[in-house]
């Protein structure tokens, strides 16, 4: 389950005590998602940058609202040096003052999505929040894989299906998508949390945020259909485990891992280099091929063998766009909203 804003800075206060100090290397700390994340970027993506600049990265591993909550709990005294967010609590770390801007990005190179105002944050990669399912469960069954959101309503899923919470973005993106398709959206999200309530809630098993908990869910057949993001659901399915990803008919929903060097007294440039790093078409391909991102860079090409279940050429196209000032700005609201009637 998710941590408190206080519990998870205290968490990195001991990481912060027991890291071995060095008179000749810098420690960064940086901000990111756990799981499968996590191990892509300790293992395939930050030694190279530690060795060419003599820097150890701390990798400070908890969801986007756990890691905002750590940089609200740590202001004023931020030990944070840059975080990876999804966008839209990207926009409230931007909107609250905690990002600085990044002064040497490649700007001519990138999709015009992982542009931010004044150059405050970076998009990082394109995720697509669909549908994962259990392709030999389905196939056992008898049933045909499925095609749109509206099939999550389907009684035989009762005790089946995961959901991500709200303060999740791929559990607000989903709470979206049923307002869209009843004659709503972000103006008027009572239509989504009816369906969540009345159509789709008694399907769900669980509302899970843990990427570990979901996986252990499907490993033990608990679970066997799920939102979730494609990266996410490549990375599952290179394990071995017999899952794939859907974009339903009506549309996936764009999911932008963005990235920001923290403002902070007297910030190492380590920082801003490290996201300028993550930009690189070595990275970025890396990212793509591996963790199923849509690069941000467009000198990327990946070839039709490698795309996997990333969100690039038609797909990336047909991704319903979510306007991330309109949603914050009722997004506390909605989650004490999720809270008293969905997650009772």
């Amino acid at each position: 389950m998710m941590r408190s804003g206080w519990a998870c800075a205290l968490a990195l206060a001991a990481a912060l005590a027991a890291a071995p100090a060095s008179a000749d290397q810098q420690t960064l700390y940086l901000a990111g998602y756990g799981g499968s994340f996590e191990q892509t970027m300790r293992q395939d993506v930050l030694p190279a940058f530690e060795k060419s600049h003599n820097v150890k990265v701390e990798f400070v591993a908890g969801n986007s609202t756990d890691n905002l909550a750590r940089l609200i709990a740590q202001k004023s005294n931020e030990q944070i040096d840059a975080a990876i967010l999804d966008d839209g609590p990207m926009y409230q770390a931007v909107a609250l003052g905690f990002c600085r801007t990044l002064t040497n990005l490649p700007l001519s190179d990138l999709v015009a999505v992982a542009h931010f105002p004044d150059n405050k944050a970076v998009g990082l990669g394109i995720v697509a929040t669909g549908l994962m399912y259990n392709t030999k469960y389905f196939k056992d069954k008898g049933w045909a894989p499925p095609t749109s959101w509206n099939d999550l309503k389907d009684p035989k899923y009762k005790g089946l299906l995961v959901i991500p919470p709200l303060n999740n973005t791929y559990g607000l993106e989903t709470l979206l998508m049923y307002a869209r398709l009843n004659g709503g959206g972000p103006n008027d999200i009572d239509p989504g949390f009816k369906a969540m309530k009345t159509e789709i809630g008694p399907n769900v098993l669980v509302y899970e945020p843990s990427p570990g908990k979901m996986t252990e869910l499907f490993q033990s057949s608990q679970a066997v259909i799920a939102v979730w993001g494609s990266a996410r659901v490549q990375s599952f399915a290179q394990t071995g485990f017999p899952v794939d990803f859907v974009y339903p008919k009506e549309g996936a929903l764009p999911l932008l891992t963005t990235a920001c060097a923290i403002q902070k007294p007297n910030p190492s440039p380590l920082a801003e280099a490290l996201v300028e790093y993550l930009l690189t078409p070595d990275v970025q391909k890396l990212l793509a091929v591996k963790y199923g991102y849509g690069p941000v860079n467009k000198t990327v090409r990946i070839p039709p063998d490698q795309a996997g279940m990333m969100p690039i050429g038609p797909r990336a196209e047909s991704l319903v766009p979510v306007d991330w000032t309109v949603v914050n700005a009722h997004r506390e609201a909605w989650e004490k909203r999720w809270n008293r009637e969905i997650e009772r």
